[in-house]
């Protein structure tokens, strides 16, 4: 009797960088079990939706998908839902759509045998967001080498703010730093040339750990000796430290991506949030000094709660002072558990959303004029894929890219001339 075919598994990841991790943690575990990719999840044993949770869009998103793969799959395969809306809304999801076979928070998914989700009767098991499987260290699973040149790391889990719009506390969990040897050991076997390195509070990295103080400047030291690139995501402004600016720069790739939020010191108080825009304003000054090819990025909320014409009036002055070469801008989503949730002075959606369309527009002008800054300048790309290359500008899957000639080798580094810019993206020669 010829052995059994072995089962196949398809992954959807929705969401943030973070969550590709912890998705590539589950694609290794499942390699370890023994199972296969599919080529797709219609023909997948075993579908995974590694859900997001974040805002209220990505919640629809997540919902939207997970029924819209429980419609393509073949008969006979398992859904199995996982992520931050598993952590978070596991009651609901059990009792609002049966489709799903199984409904785990990540910590859980992983420690479940792959047996169980290739075999288990369509029963929802909902988990529930505070059980966690006890002592297994998913942060430190094997993961597989990556499939381009560059490679996400998480290097904590959690955070311990409590910025008054944000619930991932809640259903995430306090900070917990990996130590910087598992780190470099997961460096080591993705066998990538740039690492991104990604955490909800990326600058508090080691704080954790009972040492008294911060461990980001030694990690990015030590994994710049081990590859071409470093990257870091999600930086809180009050953490960026001159020692920390310096060793972003000298490590090679000076790419400040900036969790700023706001600038206008009431709202900022309301959103229990550090800073304002004219320190912002000095701290950006004080790096393009420091390194002229520096590049920035920053995130903004529109619409918080008591957000005035005068408040909205400082964001507007900000974004066109700073001249980041990226900004995304995002509508105030009221999130069950947080400070701002009891807040006055809600602003009308319509008005919110006006306000969001005046910064964007104002933000892709700008950096339209950045990215035509670049036009005749010899640049240095390493090529993600054929035909695609970045900077140190550009952070893999959410800036701009350059196109580059399709005969470039995937995975090198080449020294290319930018012809063309078009809108975020650009063109480049050899």
């Amino acid at each position: 009797m010829p052995p059994a075919e072995p089962s196949t598994y398809a992954i959807v990841t929705l969401g943030c960088p973070k969550n590709q991790v912890d998705s590539d943690k589950l694609e290794g575990t499942m390699i370890a079990d023994g199972l296969v990719a599919a080529g797709s999840p219609d023909d997948a044993d075993v579908v995974v939706v590694n859900t997001c949770a974040f805002v209220e869009e990505a919640r629809t998103e997540s919902i939207e998908t997970i029924l819209s793969l429980s419609a393509q799959r073949r008969d006979g395969a398992k859904l199995v839902v996982t992520g931050c809306l598993a952590e978070r809304h596991g009651d609901e999801l059990a009792a609002e759509l049966p489709e799903i076979d199984q409904i785990a928070p990540f910590g859980v998914a992983l420690a479940t045998p792959t047996t169980t989700l290739t075999t288990s009767s369509a029963v929802p098991v909902s988990l529930g967001p505070t059980r966690r499987a006890p002592d297994f260290d998913l942060l430190n699973l094997p993961r597989p080498a990556s499939s381009r040149p560059w490679a996400y790391v998480k290097i904590a889990e959690g955070c311990d703010r409590a910025c008054g719009f944000c619930a991932i506390p809640s259903f995430r969990g306090p900070q917990r730093s990996r130590t910087i040897n598992q780190i470099l050991a997961e460096v080591d076997q993705l066998d990538a040339r740039e690492i991104v390195l990604v955490a909800q509070d990326l600058a508090a990295y080691g704080r954790d750990q009972g040492v008294g103080e911060r461990l980001i400047v030694p990690l990015v030291n030590q994994v710049a000796d081990q590859v071409d690139r470093v990257r870091l995501l999600y930086l809180y402004p009050s953490d960026l430290t001159d020692e920390l600016i310096d060793t972003i720069c000298n490590t090679g790739v000076p790419y400040f991506d900036l969790s700023l939020q706001h600038v206008s010191p009431p709202l900022m108080r309301r959103m229990r949030r550090w800073g304002r825009g004219e320190v912002f304003l000095e701290r950006i000054a004080t790096i393009r000094d420091r390194e002229p090819d520096a590049a920035f990025r920053s995130n903004f909320i529109v619409g918080y709660p008591g957000e005035t014409e005068e408040d909205h009036d400082a964001l507007l002055d900000f974004v066109e002072a700073a001249q980041l070469d990226w900004c995304g801008f995002f509508a105030y989503s009221e999130e069950d558990g947080t400070y701002a949730v009891d807040l006055d002075g809600k602003v009308d959606p319509g008005l919110r959303s006006d306000r969001l369309n005046e910064l964007q527009e104002m933000q892709d002008t700008i950096t339209a004029t950045r990215r035509d800054l670049l036009l005749g300048r010899e640049v240095e790309v390493l090529v993600d894929e054929s035909g695609v290359g970045r900077t140190h500008r550009e952070a893999p899957e959410i800036d701009g890219i350059i196109s580059v000639p399709h005969d470039l080798p995937v995975g090198t580094f080449q020294t290319v001339t930018v012809t063309a810019a078009i809108g975020p993206d650009l063109e480049a020669i050899r």
